[in-house]
């Protein structure tokens, strides 16, 4: 009897430490989402006016080295593209078609974009736009 209750709690100790090992594994974030989330986290606002297709409207923002990608998170449905320009500001080409954001969620516009790349996102819609930007 001794014995029997001694394998019962070894086998009992063994399920509990193989099911701590697989929960743990499953809340492990991959290598691409600790990226993801560090590069979100470095979010910056933006609010682009009615009337106009670019923002920013002036200027350009720039790749930082937080992301590898340029990601916006509008707050309504969007279409939008990204242009890239020179250091000298110039226009060098925008992409050729649109992407469909969805309100409340992030969605990559572009992607492998080197640092220190100068760009806009340019809207198809010229309605106000306000959200968030991570590059």
């Amino acid at each position: 009897m001794h014995i029997r209750k001694r394998f019962v709690a070894v086998a009992v100790s063994g399920a509990l430490a193989c099911a701590g090992l697989i929960g743990g594994t499953a809340s492990a974030a991959t290598p691409g989402e600790v990226v993801a989330q560090s590069c979100y986290d470095n979010a910056w606002s933006y609010s682009k006016p009615s009337g106009t297709y670019f923002q920013p409207q002036s200027v350009t923002y720039f790749m930082t080295g937080n992301c590898a990608d340029i990601n916006i998170k509008t707050d309504t449905d969007r279409r939008v593209k990204v242009c890239f320009y020179s250091s000298s500001g110039g226009l060098n080409y925008c992409q050729s078609s649109y992407k469909t954001t969805t309100a409340g969620q992030w969605k990559v516009i572009a992607s492998d974009v080197l640092k220190g790349t100068n760009f806009k996102f340019q809207f198809a819609s010229s309605a106000a736009s306000t959200g968030k930007r991570a590059h």
